[in-house]
């Protein structure tokens, strides 16, 4: 009897768990218009771009996380607006810097879940206008600098808020509070699609606050898809993608892994695909961070997320002052370094082409698949199973030097001198019939 009772216990969970990765609640049909399928192709093609956490929170130097791990009481959170004044942001800056590096967009956090808002809004007293001494709109200087620099501009918006009474209340069961949050959060929605120009995308986090509630997504989405059909929809929530998203993201992981484990039991779909990451640990600044990724482990990111067919959304956490810290700053100048002489073979390519290998990846384009080795093998070969492409030529990426393959029936042997290889990426060029 105890070990049916421990199978039907597990069972239960395993539906549970299942029944979590799917959205409860009926969501309207949803046809993309075609300016909406041209923005998503556009974002496949954009490959690599920049996050950006930055709010009241860098004050505190903790990370954007401060307030809820610090068990900070809203009426002392409020008063940090009174000291944020970062002089030194200069959104051309910025966008140089992401531009530089070879990224293509950028997406920044309007709202984070501490509710401070990062633009001039009506619907709260509590945002960087209003609140603080530098009284000016840094979302509206970014939108200007973005355009000039043909950079995309996105804005992620929180659906948790661990600050206002009515999401609270709401959390607690209260429905007319609960509306009322909803009605706050499609004012802000409509502030930041009518305000600041063409806007790519609107990237959503929170859901998971609580996954098991009515998000009233078949209201929110709507309103977004009216008010701008061709901006894409992200929604960082955990489970299988919703009517009405765009684009399927991933936090901290490849698509259809779950190192990170917020993926766990989450399938990767059609949708065009995004894994976001950091470039130290946390997203906001923390002056207690010092997991600095190296540029060869954040290339190895984007390359192998081109050949999983997704994007790189990598995050900076601009400190206090406005300025973007200097380490992030040098590892994306050295990433800009690479993607500036091997950006062909990652901007407008797709993947999964082949499983990734212990070797590396494939992306393709057009006619060409460009093989990356990332790492060495023993062998003086490396071995590409399940390639179902004829393959017609094979050279080192200048197309200089030829190199030797064998195509067989079980896979296709690519000889390379594992010797003299590229320390972060040795790229071959094979060219299919």
């Amino acid at each position: 009897m105890k070990k049916i009772a421990i199978i039907c216990l597990l069972g239960l969970l395993t539906f549970t768990s299942n029944a979590q990765k799917h959205y409860q609640y009926p969501m309207p049909e949803y046809t993309p218009t075609q300016g909406n399928l041209d923005a998503r192709k556009e974002f496949q093609d954009m490959k690599f771009g920049m996050f950006i956490h930055w709010g009241v929170y860098s004050i505190l130097a903790d990370g954007e996380w401060v307030m809820f791990l610090k068990k900070i009481k809203a009426d002392n959170y409020e008063r940090l607006a009174d000291f944020f004044n970062p002089q030194d942001f200069n959104a051309e800056e910025w966008v140089k810097i992401a531009k530089s590096a070879g990224m293509k967009y950028i997406t920044i956090t309007s709202r984070h879940h501490d509710s401070f808002s990062m633009f001039d809004t009506d619907a709260s007293d509590f945002n960087i206008v209003d609140a603080t001494p530098y009284g000016k709109d840094p979302l509206k200087e970014l939108a200007e600098a973005c355009k000039k620099e043909g950079i995309k501009l996105n804005f992620y918006y929180s659906l948790l808020d661990w600050k206002r009474d009515d999401y609270k209340e709401g959390k607690k069961g209260d429905a007319e509070a609960w509306d009322n949050y909803v009605d706050f959060m499609k004012a802000q929605l409509t502030e930041l699609l009518t305000n600041y120009g063409e806007i790519g995308m609107i990237w959503f986090d929170g859901h998971w606050d609580q996954k098991e509630a009515n998000w009233q997504y078949d209201e929110i989405y709507s309103l977004i898809h009216k008010l701008s059909p061709s901006t894409l929809i992200a929604n960082n929530h955990h489970i299988q993608p919703i009517p009405g998203d765009d684009i399927q993201t991933f936090e901290r992981d490849l698509p259809g892994e779950n190192h990170g484990g917020y993926s766990d039991g989450v399938h990767v779909s059609q949708l065009p695909l995004e894994s976001c990451a950091t470039m130290a640990s946390k997203w906001g600044y923390s002056i207690y961070d010092e997991k600095f990724k190296s540029a060869k482990q954040l290339i190895h990111f984007l390359v192998k997320a081109a050949g999983k067919n997704g994007n790189l959304l990598l995050n900076v956490g601009p400190m206090p002052n406005g300025k973007i810290q200097p380490e992030f700053v040098d590892t994306l100048k050295e990433m800009g370094e690479w993607t500036s002489k091997y950006g062909e073979s990652i901007y407008g390519t797709r993947g999964d082409v082949i499983k990734t290998q212990d070797w590396g990846t494939i992306t393709k384009k057009d006619k060409t698949l460009y093989v990356h080795i990332l790492n060495g093998t023993s062998e003086p070969y490396i071995f590409i199973p399940e390639l179902k492409e004829k393959i017609s030529s094979a050279t080192s990426f200048d197309g200089k030097t030829k190199i030797k393959f064998k195509q067989m029936k079980e896979g296709t042997f690519l000889y390379v001198d594992t010797n003299s290889m590229n320390d972060i990426d040795e790229i071959v060029k094979l060219n299919i019939k």
